[in-house]
Formats: structure tokens, sequence, C-alpha cells
């Protein structure tokens, strides 16, 4: 006989991959506790992604981001 859980499990696991990382995101993330600080850089993170797609501001690769840097507190 199988419970509910098996029944889901087995549901999840015929998903494709993509949609298994995204469950198993969520999943990680319910065992982590929320605290104010989490939940602002979360909401930071998700307003800068928008921005990003929206077209409203331009990536800087990763290097590039750096040098800015160096040179902005030599």
């Amino acid at each position: 006989m199988s419970t509910p859980v098996h029944e889901l499990a087995e549901e999840v696991l015929d998903l494709p991959a993509e949609d298994r990382a995204k469950i198993l995101e969520l999943l990680i993330h319910s065992f982590e506790p929320k605290s104010r600080d989490q939940d602002a850089w979360t909401k930071l993170a998700l307003t800068r992604r928008a921005e990003v797609i929206e077209g409203k501001v331009a990536m800087v690769p990763g290097r590039v981001a750096l040098q800015r840097v160096r040179a902005r507190i030599a």
C-alpha cells in the first residue's frame, strides 16, 4: 500500500529535471529559518533580477565589477 508521501514522490520524480530542481530548492529553503535580513536580501535580489529582465540595468561580468570596486577604493 502506497502512502501519500510515496505517491507524491513518484509524481515529482516523473517531472523534468528543471522542475525537480525548483522543488528541491523550495524544500531546502523550507528548512531554513526566515530572518528579516534574509527576507530583505531575497527582495533585493528579486528586484535586481526584474530590473535586468526589463532592461532597466545591464549585467556586468564579475571581473569588471571587481576592477571597478578596486579602482574606487584605491
